[in-house]
């Protein structure tokens, strides 16, 4: 039985993630290459730059995945608890002493 309030087919996106920066670095080292070879030494060092870009969200993405369960919940990890209205990262309780949510200060 679920407790969490995401919908049961909710699945991190850093596989998408992956894919879509081992794409752009591909793209990217073709633009450089492409550039070097039509003498545009300017925009073959932004193609390079932006592939430099891509490198590092592709190694932190992989790093996350890498990372499991926390990272990449799979059908057999359970859902987080409920915050039951309680925001403790601001000090603030939502319950019935503290300010209710969806209202004006």
């Amino acid at each position: 039985m679920r407790t969490g309030n995401e919908p049961l087919q909710a699945r991190s996106p850093l596989r998408i993630r992956c894919g879509l920066a081992l794409w752009g670095l591909l793209w990217a080292i073709a633009g450089a290459v492409a550039f070097i070879n039509a003498g545009r030494p300017e925009w073959a060092a932004a193609c390079a730059a932006l592939a430099m870009v891509a490198v590092t969200d592709l190694a932190m993405v992989i790093h996350h995945i890498r990372q499991g369960p926390h990272y990449q919940p799979g059908r057999d990890i359970p859902p987080y608890a409920p915050d039951r209205g309680r925001n403790d990262a601001f000090g603030i309780r939502n319950g019935p002493a503290g300010r209710r949510r969806n209202t004006k200060p």
